[in-house]
C-alpha cells in the first residue's frame, strides 16, 4: 500500500510527542531528526529533506507552537502543511484548448512505465468530461504496442489512430491531427515509443513529433516504486524535451513514496495523476492535501466519495439510496450484500478503502493481514447458493436450509453459521448507525449527503466477515 513504511515511522516519530504535555526544543529537534530518517529510507531527494526538515523546524521552535494548549498537534499540523506545499500545493488540471481548438497531448516515458495503459486511462478521464478524445499509436518498435492501445481503447470507448509500424512517428502524428481535424476528435493522445533506458534517438524522436505537430501538453509517465530514479528519469525528459506534468505509475505498490514527495520540489513540475491499480480506472486526480494526509495516516475522505461517486453508474443513484434506506431501517437484505460487494470492487477493494478511512488507528499492513479479500469469495458463493426468496428474506434461515446452502456452496456448515450470525450482527449495527446518521445529520454531519455510501460502500459489513 502506498506510502504505508513511511506513514508507519512519522506514526511513530509524532506518537512520543503526542505523550508530552509540553514540548521543549530537544523533543521537536529529536522528532524532527526521527522524521528526517523516515523520509531519507522512504527515498526522497536529500536536498528535499534537508529543506523540507529545516523549515518545519524553524516555523515549529516558536513561542506560539510551544506554548500551545496542544503543541504536538500543532507541529504535526506544520508537518502536514509543509508536505503539502512540497507535493506543488495546488491540483493541477491537464490544461485543454478552448474555442474548439484540438488539444495535442503527447505522452512521454521509458519502457515498462505504463505509458500506454496511462494514455487509454487519460482517454476516459477525459469522456468523463465531455470530450471526444483520440488516441494515436505511434509506438511503431515495441511488439504488440499497437494492438495493446487498441486494446485499452476499445475497453474505454476510445478510437485509435494506426498506420502500422512502417511509418515513422512523426507522419503518424501529423496523419492522427488531420483525422483529428476531420472527424470532430477535441483531444488526441499521442502514445508514443519507450526505451529501456533514456538515449538521443528517443529524444530525437520526440523532438521531431513536436516539430510535425503543435504539443499542447507533454505528460510523462514514470513508475513510482523506481524511487530516486524517477525523479531523475523526469529532470532529464524535462531538461531534453520539456515535460508539462508528470503521471506517476504503480503508487499503491510503493510503500515507501520517495518519488511523490521529491518530483516536484526537484523538476518543478506537477504531478497530474496517480495510477492506484491496474484497471483502467484505477487513475486518481492527484490532490497533494489529501496525499499529505494520507502520508499522515489522516486518512482521504474525499477521494473516497469520489471514488463512491465514479463507481455508481448511470441509473444507480436511486437504488443506492434506496438500499441505504432500507440498511437504516435494518432491512439490509442478501442481495443488497452482493451489490456492496461488487461496489467495493470497482472502488479498489476493501483494504484500498478502509486505508483511506481516518481514525482507524490500525496500519496499512495490519488491515490487509486481517481482511482476507478472497474469503470475500467464500461468502459470496453461501449467498449465491440462496434461493431468490432467501436472499430477499434473511430470516428465512432454517438449519434445513442452511444445510443446502452449505452443500450448493463448497463450504461447511460452521461457515455458513458464522456468515449469518455476522450478517445479522451488522443488519442491526447499520440500523443503530442510521438513526444515528439521522441525528447527525441535522447537526452538520459532513457524510448526511452520502446515503449510498453506507449501503453500497458496505463498510459496517466485510470487515467483520472473517475466517
Amino acid at each position: 500500500m502506498a506510502f504505508e513504511s513511511l506513514t508507519d515511522k512519522l506514526s511513530n516519530a509524532f506518537a512520543k510527542l503526542r505523550g508530552k504535555g509540553k514540548l521543549s526544543e530537544d523533543d521537536v529537534k529529536t522528532a524532527l531528526k526521527e522524521v528526517r530518517m523516515a523520509l531519507l529510507e522512504a527515498d526522497v531527494n536529500y536536498k528535499v529533506v534537508k529543506q523540507f526538515t529545516s523549515s518545519v523546524e524553524e516555523k515549529a521552535i516558536g513561542s506560539e507552537v510551544m506554548n500551545g494548549l496542544n503543541p504536538a498537534q500543532s507541529v504535526i499540523k506544520i508537518v502536514n502543511e509543509e508536505l503539502t506545499s512540497l507535493m506543488g500545493s495546488e491540483t493541477v488540471e491537464i490544461a485543454l484548448q478552448t474555442g474548439g481548438a484540438i488539444t495535442v497531448i503527447m505522452m512521454v516515458g521509458l519502457q515498462g512505465a505504463g505509458k500506454t495503459t496511462t494514455a487509454a486511462k487519460i482517454a476516459a478521464k477525459l469522456k468523463t468530461k465531455g470530450k471526444k478524445p483520440l488516441l494515436a499509436a505511434l509506438d511503431v518498435y515495441r511488439p504488440a504496442a499497437i494492438k495493446q492501445l487498441q486494446v485499452n481503447g476499445e475497453k474505454v470507448g476510445a478510437e485509435v489512430f494506426s498506420m502500422g509500424d512502417n511509418h515513422r512517428p512523426a507522419d503518424i502524428a501529423k496523419a492522427a491531427l488531420e483525422h483529428a481535424g476531420k472527424n470532430r476528435f477535441d483531444v488526441v493522445i499521442l502514445d508514443t515509443a519507450g526505451r529501456l533506458q533514456i538515449d538521443d534517438e528517443m529524444m530525437n524522436e520526440l523532438s521531431d513529433i513536436k516539430k510535425a505537430v503543435t504539443v499542447n501538453q507533454t505528460i510523462l509517465t514514470v513508475d513510482a516504486m523506481t524511487g530516486q530514479e524517477a525523479v531523475n528519469v523526469a529532470k532529464t525528459f524535462d531538461e531534453k524535451v520539456g515535460i508539462d506534468g508528470v503521471i506517476l505509475t504503480k503508487l499503491d505498490g510503493d510503500t515507501r513514496g520517495g518519488a511523490a514527495l521529491s518530483i516536484k520540489a526537484v523538476t518543478g513540475k506537477p504531478i497530474l495523476y496517480v495510477g492506484m491499480g491496474e484497471k483502467l480506472s484505477d487513475l486518481e486526480q492527484f490532490y497533494p492535501d489529501r496525499m499529505a494526509g494520507r502520508i499522515l495516516g489522516m486518512g482521504d475522505v474525499l477521494t473516497l466519495i469520489d471514488k463512491a461517486k465514479a463507481s455508481i453508474g448511470d441509473g444507480d443513484e436511486a437504488k443506492s439510496r434506496d438500499m441505504a434506506s432500507r440498511a437504516g431501517k435494518g432491512k439490509f437484505d442478501f442481495n443488497d450484500y452482493l451489490d456492496s460487494m461488487s461496489q467495493m470492487r470497482k472502488m479498489g477493494g476493501i483494504g484500498s478503502i478502509l486505508g483511506m478511512m481516518p481514525g482507524l488507528g490500525v496500519k496499512a499492513s495490519d488491515i490487509e493481514g486481517k481482511i482476507d479479500e478472497s474469503q470475500l469469495k467464500k461468502t459470496e458463493a453461501i449467498v449465491l447458493s440462496m434461493t431468490p426468496e432467501e436472499r430477499r428474506n434473511p430470516k428465512l434461515m432454517s438449519p434445513q436450509r442452511k444445510f443446502r446452502i452449505a452443500n450448493g456452496s463448497g463450504n461447511s456448515i460452521a461457515d455458513v453459521n458464522r456468515f449469518i450470525k455476522q450478517f445479522d450482527q451488522m443488519q442491526k449495527m447499520m440500523k443503530q448507525m442510521g438513526g444515528m446518521g439521522g441525528r447527525k445529520k441535522r447537526h452538520g454531519n459532513p457524510f448526511g449527503g452520502m446515503g449510498g455510501l453506507g449501503g453500497r460502500g458496505g463498510f459496517g459489513g466485510p470487515g467483520g466477515f472473517r475466517y
